[in-house]
């Protein structure tokens, strides 16, 4: 087993990584929380694989599990699924001394991990991602959200698990598109931090060789996060650089109302569009956005995404969380593993908006 720790001045808690681990999810639970009760939050198409037998590996490490399940996708991770899940909590009779227990994608884990954060002021939640994107990003660091009509994680807080559970067995029943929405936050952490982990990734021969090594990869992404975790828990500094491609890629996933592009192709087009500007304007080095074209066309992510009003899109950035007044934290790149925050404001966006794009 692989495990991680992340080390905060106020908490410390556990990545573990290992093949198979869900089969033992009641012993790891145990290893953390020693009460009765767990209350489990999934969605329809994790339940459908794996719900059953965390409940039953629960119920036989002697816990009292009960599980709500909401629908999968970006929508649920709204207030009115957030209601539901306070009234599941208040029903099941959930103390502070209880446990919830979050198994699914981004979405379940950033839900849950505010429904714990809040509900009686907060309870002890674990993560137990399904998803690439969950494992290797959304279920590390703390930052749990829901979204509001006008922009995603609007409304969050930063609260942290008691562990991370990652079973990397549990990608084999993803399917191809969220497979390569999670591989699009492992080419961010390349373009970020890791030079070899990027051209790894260029030059892996199938994509079917990732799988085989899925457990290095994990490993390799969630020690990027720790490591920036530590050191920038707020996400005032350091931790921003996290957001690579997010600006602009949350501003595309609110302009088609989050049903048309992942979150992981969203943010793939936003990795490629802000390196054409800023190697455009002369703060990143030659031949980067190529690279970085490259990567996605290999692994089928979007380069670009069409919009038919970009004002539009400049207005959905403007609610970015980074912004401060008129002034705007934008995260480009140096080079490739070299990344770099900058203040600028929405004109950087306009005026890059009004390059001609290659595709």
């Amino acid at each position: 087993m692989e495990r991680i720790e992340v080390r905060l001045g106020h908490k410390h808690y556990p990545l573990k990584i290992r093949r198979g681990l869900l089969d033992e999810i009641g012993e790891e639970v145990k290893e953390v929380y020693q009460g009765e009760k767990i209350a489990v939050i999934t969605d329809e198409n994790v339940d459908n694989y794996y719900g059953r037998q965390v409940i039953d590996n629960l119920q036989r490490a002697g816990f009292k599990a009960e599980k709500i399940i909401i629908s999968p996708g970006e929508k649920s991770k709204s207030f009115p699924v957030l209601l539901k899940i306070y009234e599941f909590l208040a029903e099941m009779g959930i103390t502070r001394g209880d446990l919830l227990l979050t198994l699914g994608g981004g979405v379940v884990g950033d839900l849950g991990g505010f429904a714990a954060a809040t509900y009686l002021r907060g309870i002890p939640y674990v993560q137990v991602p399904t998803s690439l994107l969950a494992q290797i990003d959304s279920s590390i660091g703390g930052k749990v959200a829901v979204d509001l009509p006008q922009g995603k994680n609007l409304v969050g807080s930063f609260y942290q698990p008691e562990a991370v559970l990652i079973d990397p067995d549990l990608l084999q029943t993803l399917e191809a598109r969220f497979f390569r929405d999670g591989l699009a936050e492992v080419i961010k952490y390349g373009c970020i931090k890791d030079r070899n982990l990027f051209f790894s990734l260029l030059n892996c021969p199938e994509e079917e060789d990732l799988l085989k090594d899925m457990e290095s990869i994990i490993r390799a992404c969630c020690q990027i996060k720790k490591d920036i975790v530590e050191k920038d828990e707020q996400d005032q500094g350091e931790r921003m650089i996290l957001n690579f491609g997010h600006t602009l890629g949350h501003a595309l996933e609110r302009y088609f109302a989050y049903e048309k592009y992942t979150h992981g192709e969203a943010v793939a087009a936003g990795m490629y569009m802000i390196t054409c500007i800023s190697e455009q304007l002369g703060m990143t080095k030659a031949g980067t956005s190529q690279k970085i074209k490259a990567i996605l066309d290999k692994y089928k992510l979007p380069i670009w995404i069409e919009v038919d009003n970009w004002e539009r899109l400049v207005n959905y950035i403007k609610l970015d969380k980074k912004k401060r007044g008129n002034r705007l934290k934008l995260i480009i790149l140096k080079e490739i593993g070299q990344a770099e925050i900058i203040e600028s404001s929405l004109d950087f966006f306009k005026e890059g908006f009004k390059l001609k794009w290659g595709g």
